[in-house]
Order: C-alpha cells, then sequence, then structure tokens
C-alpha cells in the first residue's frame, strides 16, 4: 500500500493545569494511553495555564476549577477570548450543578469527577474534539464570509472614489470599512473627506484621532 494513501493523524495538543502534583502526573500517564493525543504543557494554577497556552496553542486545556491565582473558569475566560478555537474539559473534586452551569455558559461542555478513570477521560477528549472539529469549521466559513463581503466593501469603494462620491451610499459603504480597527488608513482619509464635506464635525474629528493614532504606530 502506497503510504501517503493513509497520512498518519495529527495529535491533539493538550495542556494539564492543576495545583495538586498528583493529578497532574495521574493524567499525563492517561493521555499518554491515548492514541493521537499528546501533552504539550503543565501547569500548577490558571495563571500559568493561560501564559502557557499563548506559547503551546493547545488544542484542548483540561482545567481544575479550584487553583491558586486564577480558577479553572477564569482561565478559560482568557483562554477562549485570545483563542476562540481552543477546547477545554474542567474538572473537579466534586460534582457541582452550579459549576456545570457555568461551565456550558462559557462554552464548556464536559465535566470529569476526580478521580476519574481514564475511559472517561478519553471519551471527554472525543467529545471535546468533535466539538471543535465542528467549531473550527464554523469560524472558517464565517471568516470566508465576511472575508468575501470585506472584498466587495472595498472593491465598491474603490469604484466611489475614483467617482469622487460624497453622497449618503459611498458614507455607508466607508464606515462600514472603518468599523475594522485594522481598516486601511484611505478609507478613512476618504471617509474624513465625506465628513468634511457633509459637515458632520464631531464624526471627523473622531475619524481624525484614529488617522493619527494609525500613523503614530507605523512610525514606531
Amino acid at each position: 500500500m502506497n503510504p501517503t494513501s493513509n497520512p498518519k493523524k495529527e495529535k491533539l495538543r493538550i495542556l494539564i493545569a492543576d495545583d495538586v502534583q498528583e493529578t497532574r502526573r495521574n493524567t499525563r500517564l492517561m493521555i499518554a494511553e491515548i492514541e493521537n493525543v499528546e501533552v504539550v504543557a503543565i501547569a500548577s494554577n490558571g495563571k500559568q495555564a493561560v501564559e502557557m497556552t499563548k506559547e503551546q496553542r493547545p488544542d484542548i486545556v483540561i482545567l481544575d476549577i479550584n487553583m491558586p491565582e486564577m480558577d479553572g473558569l477564569t482561565a478559560f475566560k482568557h483562554i477562549v477570548q485570545a483563542y476562540p478555537g481552543t477546547g477545554c474539559i474542567l474538572i473537579s473534586g466534586e460534582k457541582s450543578p452550579v459549576t456545570e452551569s457555568e461551565a456550558n455558559a462559557i462554552g464548556i461542555h464536559e465535566y470529569l469527577v476526580k478521580p476519574f478513570i481514564i475511559e472517561e477521560l478519553e471519551e471527554a477528549i472525543r467529545h471535546v474534539s468533535e466539538s471543535l472539529g465542528e467549531t473550527r469549521r464554523e469560524m472558517a466559513q464565517s471568516y470566508q464570509g465576511n472575508r468575501s463581503i470585506s472584498v466587495s466593501l472595498e472593491q465598491t469603494a474603490n469604484e466611489y472614489l475614483k467617482e469622487g462620491r460624497t453622497d449618503e451610499q459611498a458614507t455607508l459603504i466607508f464606515e462600514q470599512l472603518a468599523e475594522n480597527p485594522q481598516c486601511d488608513a484611505r478609507w478613512l482619509e476618504a471617509l474624513a473627506m465625506i465628513y468634511a464635506v457633509q459637515q458632520e464635525w464631531g464624526k471627523l474629528k473622531s475619524i481624525s484621532v484614529r488617522l493619527e493614532q494609525k500613523k503614530n504606530n507605523e512610525n514606531k
């Protein structure tokens, strides 16, 4: 058989965070027995988990609910805000409906009570992995859709620039482009010109401040 016809599946990258050394060790040993999964970082508190996520970019984080410096729920809020495609398994020494509800509210759908066994951990990882795949597909589709809209807006804006339009429709197009904090300076300049023509001095001042900030950042 041609080896390229059956490519090796990429391993899921896991971060473990727990303030109890024995739990960290046991969880790592269990993961070592699970196919296509690897531990890329181990943290002893929530703050470390957030920092290590930035360094290692794991697919899934396993977070203890109660940890010093930063608890598991707070840590995941920081993590998912920076890296929306990250999955999570929350672990705790006791089963709490309140904690499960709070976890579900921020996108954590797997909750294990310590001590758990390898079959429970493997099942949780499988569920998170499946959910992660769906989430990332949706994010990719959303990105493509947003990118298509952005390209269409830019094409229209270029036409309006050539025509020197400052009417209501042109204002709407340039304002939509300006909603992106990273938009090109020329769209802000065009919008500033329109606001000047329309004598919208308050809006002109706001755009002028953004242009000044953008120029200062480029010169740093």
